[in-house]
């Protein structure tokens, strides 16, 4: 983990960075090391039409990321495709320090340089922390969803 006395700077994500990578997703999403895994190789594997933006400190380790895809449909949304906030995540011993402001606002740029008038994210129902960040940051709740499932027995 990066060092709170040294600087950071925002950077694509490189090959190099998987197993920092793998790490801070599975800070973010426990428990799914292996889809991680799968996910992390597919990206470099394929042409992207998204982007993972990482937090680097000046020591080379990773302390955030933020991954932004591009969605057909988004709740809000008029535009198709837009940009969507798949992943947002700083260290928990690196947050209050405006780390993940810069990772949103390189994600945001990164959309604008692509010709986007809007970019959508979306936070569990129950992380308020993840909603006053979106909100301070200019986003607009525009729903709440509790997504159901049920597994149907032959």
């Amino acid at each position: 983990m990066t060092s709170t006395n040294q600087s950071t700077h925002v950077r694509p994500v490189r090959s190099n960075d998987r197993e920092e990578w793998l790490r801070l997703r599975d800070c973010l999403w426990p428990g799914s090391p292996d889809d991680h895994a799968q996910d992390i190789d597919g990206y470099f594997s394929r042409l992207q039409d998204g982007v993972t933006l990482v937090m680097e400190g000046a020591d080379g380790e990773l302390c955030g990321f933020i991954e932004v895809g591009l969605r057909s449909y988004a709740e809000g949304c008029v535009s198709s495709p837009v940009p969507y906030i798949e992943g947002w995540y700083v260290d928990e011993a690196m947050r209050r320090r405006k780390l993940g402001s810069r990772l949103l606002q390189a994600a945001e740029q990164w959309a604008r340089d692509r010709r986007f008038g809007e970019i959508g994210s979306d936070a569990q129902w129950d992380n308020e922390a993840s909603i006053q960040a979106h909100k301070a940051h200019g986003y607009e709740e525009v729903v709440r969803a509790v997504c159901l499932r049920k597994t149907l027995e032959p």
